[in-house]
């Protein structure tokens, strides 16, 4: 089945992306009784990354079929639609203050949003060549952030003007510290260096634009998703033989299995 991300809806049920399978799940974990969406269209074959928005409908990357879709929970009504440009792999989503989902291209260089009346997507091409944005994170005034994993940069997307800020990520291994890992506390960005070992934790402040970092005590491998839970700390989810988890508190990063 290869579940790959997952959500929970306000009542409690767990969304879930099987991306082998090729659709996304639906579990009650009170009856275990569970439903499956599957994909309107044979060529939408991997869904990826879920997220609700405001309203509660469910939208998703399909990585390597290059689609991005959406599930409107109360009919089951399944819609996907190409990205478009060509061989761009949909990867992280958010969904803005105003309910507009955005989406990084992962081999595409872009940034993209759809407009989630008419399904049309708008696509921001970054500035340099290389650039591999994985996942993405948008502070509390819609301004996008993501992480370069192809360039080794923490990068800004102004979607008002169009204007890209970047900083390059600050263990110093360049290409090859590999930002994955993205979230926001407030205004405050979060993300991980998963090239390095061990793995970096690292915060960025981007009223002083001044960067800290804390090494994973695990080690991390590869941090491929973070989130803000509702008290504030950031939970990451860690890949190293087995998965496990980690949280930031206001003094210490704890690992919990």
């Amino acid at each position: 089945m290869g579940p790959h991300g997952l959500i929970a809806d306000r009542d409690g049920s767990i969304w879930f992306t099987a991306q082998l399978a090729g659709f996304v799940g639906k579990l009650d974990p009170r009856t275990g009784e569970q439903v499956q969406y599957r994909m309107p269209d044979a060529e939408a074959r991997d869904p990826h990354t879920p997220i609700f928005d405001q309203k509660g409908t469910l939208w998703f990357t399909l990585q390597m079929s290059n689609m991005v879709g959406r599930i409107v929970p109360s009919t089951g009504d399944v819609k996907v639609v190409r990205v478009p440009s060509a061989a761009s792999q949909p990867y992280g989503i958010k969904i803005s203050s105003k309910g507009d989902p955005w989406f990084v291209e992962l081999t595409g260089g872009r940034i993209g949003k759809i407009d989630p009346l008419t399904f049309d997507i708008h696509e921001y091409a970054l500035p340099h060549a290389g650039t591999m944005p994985r996942r993405i994170a948008l502070t509390s005034d819609d301004v996008v952030w993501y992480s370069d994993y192809g360039r080794g940069y923490l990068g800004r997307l102004n979607p008002d003007t169009g204007t890209v800020t970047e900083w390059a990520t600050p263990s110093g291994a360049g290409p090859d510290s590999q930002p994955y890992a993205i979230t926001v506390v407030g205004n405050i960005v979060w993300y991980v260096e998963t090239g390095v070992r061990p793995n970096m934790l690292v915060r960025f402040d981007p009223a002083t634009e001044t960067f800290q970092s804390w090494t994973i005590p695990s080690g991390g491998g590869v941090v491929r998703h973070m989130v803000t839970a509702p008290d504030g700390h950031v939970v990451a989810r860690l890949q190293r033989g087995r998965p496990h988890c980690a949280r930031r508190d206001q003094s210490t990063l704890k690992r919990e299995d």
